[in-house]
């Protein structure tokens, strides 16, 4: 039994037996694969993969209980590395932060700058991509961190932790006739007017739908982005008025546009700081952890992520 054997039958059955991502994945050849599945079954003795004809379709079920045990061994053997990697050099290394645009524009810059004075050999890397996708880059170890406001608590196998509470503003051009109705502003003041905000599961989106679903309201989004920058350019250019992230409008830059306080309309939001149940992390991931998500020490964290195991 070797790792491949297993990291094959990992990815295999994470990208529903689709050989050809797995095959991507792992920077091999699909029959490459698929060998050393079969290898693996033959030294267990047991098939682990149901087939119509060179096709996966599914696990069988002794497969489904060796799952979980590979999925074990997969985390040990990472957290194996990651603590050999930590004695042999304990301020160098690569802290790799799966993140939405939003996070990494307006969130992480005071952290990451206080986390390179802390620790100037390690380097950060981050990745920004959509909820959905930092969830799968933390669980499958190619990243140590994820941050997003949505998704993330929704994977029983990552251990999140509440970092900071947020709501949404209104922005537009500063002459638009929005900002000469009557305060507060009301959803249906709202609904009149295009607008342009997140995409779909990004930054609170999910929240700014519920608000107009539950005031009866089909509003009019003609543009959506997952950048807040994004959303402004198009505000400015009076396409629609936007909805953002507060943390995303500074009224010294954005000139030209005004912000109508929104928490009264849509729901707050929570963004979360995420880790793989069981993973290993180094002592200055720890402290990335503490920097970002305030109120939590090592040992709070040391002891959600044992709750969890």
């Amino acid at each position: 039994m070797n790792f491949q054997q297993l990291r094959s039958v990992r990815e295999a059955a994470r990208r529903d037996f689709n050989l050809t991502e797995v095959a991507n994945a792992l920077f091999t050849s699909q029959p490459g694969v698929s060998r050393q599945i079969r290898e693996l079954e033959e030294e267990l003795g047991v098939v682990i993969f149901e087939r119509n004809g060179k096709r996966l379709t599914g696990l069988t079920p002794p497969g489904k209980g060796i799952l979980k045990i590979v999925e074990r061994l997969l985390v040990e053997a990472e957290n194996l590395q990651q603590a050999s990697a930590e004695f042999a050099a304990q301020d160098s290394g690569t802290l790799t932060v799966a993140v939405t645009h939003t996070q990494a524009r307006y969130a992480l810059p005071q952290v990451v700058q206080s986390f390179r004075n802390a620790f100037p050999g390690v380097r950060i890397a981050l990745q920004q991509s959509a909820p959905e996708h930092i969830a799968e880059w933390v669980l499958s170890g190619k990243a140590d961190i994820g941050i997003a406001t949505e998704g993330l608590s929704a994977f029983p196998d990552l251990v999140s932790f509440p970092c900071y509470r947020w709501s949404h503003l209104v922005v537009a051009p500063e002459t638009h006739p929005i900002f000469s109705m009557a305060t507060p502003l009301r959803l249906e003041d709202l609904a009149d007017y295009p607008l342009i905000t997140y995409d779909v599961g990004f930054t609170g989106r999910s929240h700014i739908d519920a608000a107009f679903v539950e005031a009866g309201l089909a509003p009019d989004i003609v543009l959506t982005a997952m950048d807040s920058d994004v959303i402004k350019q198009y505000v400015a250019l009076g396409m629609g008025v936007g909805i953002v992230a507060s943390m995303a409008f500074d009224h010294g830059r954005d000139k030209g546009m005004r912000a109508i306080e929104a928490s009264h309309l849509f729901a707050p939001n929570v963004t979360r700081l995420a880790v793989r149940k069981g993973a290993y992390l180094r002592a200055y991931a720890y402290h990335f952890i503490e920097r970002f998500a305030q109120g939590y020490t090592r040992s709070d964290i040391e002891k959600a992520l044992q709750a969890a195991e």
